[in-house]
């Protein structure tokens, strides 16, 4: 189906989105840190990109910033998956350009709603 970047630094919970995504069928690459995510982002232009804001290197924000600011990668939705609840954490993200924000601690299915949401948005774009 879709290939699918997922860049946080917690491998528990990259293990447990690779499984549940694989399992719906995706290929999963994983970055554990911006800077990986980043260059992964850029070589690869995966179909979606599930970012967390606090990683080391380059912070999530960053890698949206820079994401959004090239015209190779900036199509690729984003959808922000972190521990930061705060209002102006999640307005700040969807300004810059995510696609989607959720909060950790996340419901699993939740997540493949989302993701099957902006690949279905993606595709429509594209038709």
């Amino acid at each position: 189906m879709a290939n699918i970047l997922v860049a946080d630094d917690d491998d528990i919970l990259v293990d447990l989105i690779r499984f549940r995504l694989q399992g719906a069928g995706h290929h999963v690459i994983s970055a554990g840190d911006g800077e990986i995510a980043l260059n992964h982002a850029v070589r690869l232009v995966p179909d979606l990109i599930v970012l967390d804001a606090m990683m080391p290197l380059l912070s999530g924000m960053e890698v949206l910033a820079a994401l959004k600011e090239s015209t190779r990668t900036a199509a690729i939705p984003v959808i922000m998956l972190t521990a930061r609840r705060n209002e102006s954490d999640i307005v700040g993200a969807l300004e810059a350009g995510a696609a989607d924000y959720l909060t950790k601690p996340f419901i699993p299915g939740e997540l493949l709603s989302r993701v099957a949401v902006q690949l279905n948005r993606s595709a429509a774009r594209a038709s």
